[in-house]
């Protein structure tokens, strides 16, 4: 068998090059714009509002006192009518406070009979202290 020699080169014989590295750029990509799709809405179907009714309880009939009757102007009347002819009688003679709308001057009017001992009451005490002048 016939031996194969390599040749031996030397290595000062060899020439030596340094290549220059290359650089890539990185490619910018591009994003796509979303497009938002736009909502589908159903129609609903109009759905009829039931009509409410009055609770009984509410409209159940009190006598009222002598001195109500004599701002409101009747002898029998629902909790929440008396209260209502109350506040019209308050909006036609301004008692309402002009800087604390809360609050009702009731002193020296016929109001004043009502809630005695009080110069001015709040729209809350209101409804209370008018429960003491209707009776079953």
């Amino acid at each position: 068998m016939a031996k194969k020699t390599k040749k031996k080169v030397r290595r000062s014989a060899k020439k030596t090059v340094k290549r220059k590295k290359v650089v890539k750029k990185k490619k910018t990509v591009k994003r796509k714009k979303v497009v938002k799709k736009k909502k589908v809405v159903k129609k609903k179907k109009a759905v009829k509002k039931k009509k409410r009714k009055a609770n009984p309880a509410f409209m159940r009939s009190f006598k009222t006192t002598p001195l109500l009757k004599a701002v409101i102007g009747v002898s029998s009347i629902s909790r929440p009518h008396a209260t209502k002819k109350i506040w019209e009688y308050i909006r036609k003679h301004k008692l309402q406070d002009n800087k604390n709308r809360r609050q009702i001057n009731v002193g020296g009017t016929a109001l004043g009979k009502l809630f005695p001992g009080k110069k001015s009451v709040t729209m809350f005490d209101l409804p209370k202290q008018l429960s003491k002048h209707l009776k079953d």
